[in-house]
């Protein structure tokens, strides 16, 4: 529908300029859009730097929980997202009113909720997580408090063995990680014996017993940044890996495929990140809702105040 300049990084960088933007991108996205933006990082990360700018605009190359994110941290300035169909699995996976009548089963228990949800889920939590952080603040919960953990259940059961705590656990996941084929780990492991298996705490338990290291997407890159010139096994979404080259240039880094139904092996990047492209952020920036694929992140007031009272929760705790 519209033409795409030839010069589109210039472009970018021209509106953004114009528009008193700043562009975030996820260390998920694409390494042009990596490459392009003004911040890199986790969801959390991104929004607070964001807040800290005195740009009027937010372009968050991320899925739509984390402009969401931005926006109740932000609420003054405008949040573009390059694709609105840009979802995520873990927030498919919990739903409002489902998960509404899963609290009323449980009264007394406090809801502590991984930060990759919805806004409607947030504002249903007491308080909001990252992998990061989530150890210290359960360990901050007094021991005779029932906890609900939502919407990751293997983040759930990972910190249930790190914290000792006994948790009610959603029923979610994030395919990227659930879909590892712990056969294809095996065999890379035999291939490069040396290389140090690095894992999200998202993945299912049976592939964090193979793992060296496990932590936040922010500690796997720290980890590979301490161990210059080593080989790993990156069991996370792959386009971290384009940081994590950067942080060690001389390192190897073998992503983890999965197998599908047919029994074709493939790469396992996740399907909503790869929404966002260099074009559809241009477009976005260009024509705003106009653009057919992005638009602006809008928030009813009320859902932005209930949702941001378990963030500001865990940023007191943590």
């Amino acid at each position: 529908m519209y033409e795409i300049p030839t010069n589109l990084e210039e472009e970018i960088l021209r509106l953004k300029r114009e528009q008193n933007a700043v562009i975030l991108a996820h260390y998920y996205q694409d390494a042009e859009i990596q490459d392009i933006a003004d911040f890199v990082g986790d969801s959390l990360d991104l929004s607070r730097k964001a807040a800290s700018t005195d740009a009027d605009a937010i372009v968050f190359c991320g899925v739509k929980f984390m402009a969401e994110v931005a926006k109740i941290l932000s609420p003054s300035k405008k949040v573009l997202i390059p694709d609105l169909k840009a979802g995520c699995s873990l927030e498919d996976s919990c739903q409002p009113i489902p998960f509404a009548e899963f609290r009323k089963k449980h009264p007394k228990a406090i809801v502590v909720t991984y930060i990759n949800c919805s806004a409607d889920i947030k504002a249903l939590s007491d308080i909001i997580v990252t992998s990061t952080n989530a150890k210290k603040i359960i360990e901050q919960i007094p021991l005779t408090q029932e906890i609900i953990f939502a919407p990751d259940q293997h983040l759930g059961r990972y910190l249930m063995k790190e914290t000792g705590r006994k948790m009610i656990l959603w029923n979610g996941s994030c395919i990227v990680h659930e879909q590892f084929s712990e056969k294809e780990l095996v065999k890379l492991v035999v291939n490069y014996p040396t290389a140090k298996v690095i894992a999200h705490p998202e993945c299912p338990e049976a592939l964090l017993a193979h793992a060296h290291h496990i932590g936040s997407t922010s500690s796997l890159l720290q980890f590979a940044g301490e161990n210059q010139g080593g080989e790993f096994i990156v069991l996370t979404e792959p386009h971290i890996i384009h940081q994590m080259q950067r942080l060690n240039p001389t390192g190897k880094f073998y992503d983890c495929p999965f197998v599908d139904r047919a029994g074709c092996t493939l790469c396992n990047t996740c399907p909503y990140m790869e929404l966002n492209t260099l074009e559809k952020l241009y477009l976005v920036m260009k024509y705003g809702d106009k653009s057919g694929c992005g638009g602006e992140l809008v928030m009813e007031e009320s859902l932005r105040i209930k949702a941001e009272a378990p963030l500001r929760k865990m940023l007191s705790m943590s």
